[in-house]
């Protein structure tokens, strides 16, 4: 019986240590599929804070993993209709005022999103945090009461990553992404993103609301809050492509 009950225990520590020994870049991945994988349909509002003015959007969301993603603004009246897309490495804005499409090439994607303090490639993801980075663990840490791996990333040479470095707060129980840091390529301080508001959404558990802060603007702040969120849902081959940016709703 205690030679029973001592094998039980060896294989429930192992059991745990597996769990507790996973790699820094499978942290992420984990984090990453969490968050992002499968074929997701979300709507979200976005709002934009400065010291004198508050501005709100409205915004859906299609993707389809990393490769595929469709955002289409749908509120205020003035920019309804404005669309983006990513297919692989390659991105297109659409606008409606002017009936264009523009391919948007890598220079842009560390120019602002719709005027708010996002970039281009912080909605679009036109770079793969699990890919195009070189992950290290630097230790635990405490976010909101949740226990945290911290992981700094360092892009690829030869990724198309618009930071110097990244710094992931991760929670270890549900992987969730509680805060991230920016840096430039001089090693400082670019912004700061924060996952408040964790709740289950679409079945699975997730913060509803991104906090993003940049580091030299006092009193600038925007919030994306997730409306709705749904996981496995259906699309045509033909969904993500630059014709469906105009007929998009």
């Amino acid at each position: 019986m205690k030679a029973i009950t001592f094998l039980s225990f060896m294989i429930s520590m192992s059991v745990l240590s597996i769990g507790q020994n996973l790699t820094a870049k499978e942290i992420v991945q984990k984090m990453d599929e969490n968050a992002f994988g499968g074929r997701l349909k979300s709507t979200m509002k976005m709002t934009i804070i400065r010291p004198t003015w508050t501005r709100t959007m409205a915004l859906k969301s299609w993707a389809d993993g990393d490769d595929y993603s469709l955002i289409l603004i749908t509120s205020p009246a003035r920019e309804k209709g404005i669309s983006y897309l990513k297919r692989a490495k390659e991105m297109w804005n659409f606008q409606p005022s002017i009936d264009r499409t523009v391919k948007m090439p890598p220079s842009m994607m560390m120019q602002s999103w719709m005027g708010s303090d996002f970039k281009n490639d912080d909605l679009v993801r036109q770079s793969s945090i699990v890919e195009d980075y070189t992950h290290k663990l630097l230790g635990k840490e405490t976010i909101d009461g949740r226990e945290c791996y911290k992981i700094e990333m360092i892009p690829d040479e030869d990724a198309p990553v618009v930071w110097g470095k990244v710094i992931i707060w991760i929670d270890v129980k549900d992987f969730l992404n509680l805060k991230t840091e920016h840096y430039d390529e001089d090693n400082d301080l670019v912004d700061t993103i924060l996952g408040k508001d964790v709740q289950k959404m679409g079945g699975r558990t997730l913060p509803a609301r991104m906090v993003l802060l940049p580091a030299d603007e006092t009193g600038h702040k925007t919030i994306m809050e997730y409306q709705s969120i749904e996981f496995d849902t259906k699309f045509e081959d033909r969904f993500f492509s630059t014709q469906n940016m105009k007929r998009v709703r």
